[in-house]
């Protein structure tokens, strides 16, 4: 078990009814927000009412950014960053799912640097400082709401990079599992593969594999995650499994799921940035497509041992192909597509689909080269 640092800073206020406190958490940063949200949902589920009367009962006044989309855009975030700085805000305040968030937290970051947001997202400048920031969640997947870090799609180039830095750690995150009661199926099955992705990338990429305890608080995650989608599948309203799912989703990218792993690497992530930076398909649905042709990869690279103790304490899995099958069958289960023909991307694209992969692998440091880019690609055509 290697040596680690564990920061967290982030408030959580969990459970029904918890969005009223909004106001009284925000208000600690001033009097005037920029409030982030994306198509209108929230205005249909009774979100964004309840998070305007929070913030007008503590005196705060709200300038509003609609319009973010799934796999949030450059172009949108600059837009952003220049009406919180023409309004003069002093806060961010993000509702929505990890898309919301993260275009929050870009502009947050953004507002307080004098040059273009998407130097944070190239290496070309650090994080230092960030309006403060505000979240109400309704879509459990990403985990943005208790970390550092954001993802962005710049259009033009199609690169979907990410950026990182303390100052991005919300102040304080309102999860209410009620607002997750009208999410499309789809959106269930999507943040629960992307939650199943962040616990498995760390554990199946460590170089130290006797970490025992963060092994045990993967395989529980895992699982919660996995019962919790199963229960919500067959009956929506079931309260119990909605928290469950968030705050497991939570869990699964705040830094607990990778304590003294070593040599960590987002590999899936890489290739499914391309998947959705290309195509424009929903995170969750992609890593669907990328995660079993990944493990069959890791099979070959690494060997049985991680694959086999994950999927004996997840599945019930006795084998290494076993726990890929079980991997494969429950997305196909929750309605995830299975393969890269499901989205309608063809096989004669994954040339141009390594090439993309291959910037953010390198960004990132990832040991993994353009064959096997290509490999994996085939593997899930």
């Amino acid at each position: 078990m290697r040596n680690f640092n564990f920061y967290n800073p982030t408030r959580i206020i969990f459970g029904k009814g918890t969005i009223s406190r909004l106001g009284a958490e925000a208000s600690k940063a001033g009097k005037k927000a920029l409030l982030i949200y994306g198509g209108g949902s929230i205005k249909k589920n009774g979100v964004y009412q309840a998070v305007t009367a929070s913030l007008a009962a503590a005196g705060i006044s709200v300038v509003e950014h609609s319009g973010v989309k799934p796999n949030p855009v450059l172009r949108h975030t600059r837009e952003a960053v220049e009406k919180a700085r023409a309004n003069r805000c002093e806060m961010v305040i993000a509702a929505g799912g990890g898309s919301v968030i993260d275009e929050a937290k870009a502009a947050a970051a953004g507002a307080k640097y004098g040059g273009d947001v998407w130097d944070f997202f190239t290496g070309k400048a650090e994080v230092r400082d960030a309006l403060p920031l505000f979240t109400v969640l309704t879509i459990p997947a990403t985990g943005s709401e208790m970390n550092s870090g954001c993802v962005i799609t710049n259009e033009e180039t199609k690169q979907k990079f990410s950026a990182m830095g303390t100052s991005l750690f919300p102040k304080a995150s309102i999860l209410d599992p009620e607002t997750t009661m009208t999410l499309p199926k789809e959106q269930v099955a999507n943040g629960a593969v992307d939650a199943l992705a962040h616990l498995s990338e760390g554990y199946f990429s460590t170089t130290d594999r006797d970490a025992a305890v963060t092994d045990e608080l993967v395989h529980a995650l895992a699982r919660s995650i996995i019962a919790s989608t199963n229960r919500i599948l067959k009956d929506p309203g079931d309260y119990n499994a909605r928290a469950s799912k968030m705050w497991s989703a939570t869990l699964a990218l705040n830094g607990l799921q990778s304590l003294g792993y070593d040599g960590v690497e987002f590999a899936n992530h890489a290739i499914e940035h391309a998947l959705s930076a290309l195509y424009d398909i929903a995170h969750g649905a992609g890593l669907a497509i990328v995660i079993p042709a990944w493990l069959r990869y890791h099979l070959k690279k690494a060997g049985p041992e991680r694959l086999e103790k994950f999927g004996l304490a997840v599945f019930g899995a006795a084998t290494a192909e076993g726990t890929i099958r079980s991997f494969e069958n429950w997305f196909r289960k929750i309605g995830a597509p299975a393969k890269l023909s499901d989205a309608g991307i063809p096989a004669g694209d994954i040339p141009k689909i390594a090439g993309n992969v291959m910037e953010l692998m390198e960004l990132w440091g990832i040991d993994c080269d353009r064959a096997a880019v290509e490999g994996i690609l085939r593997d899930a055509a």
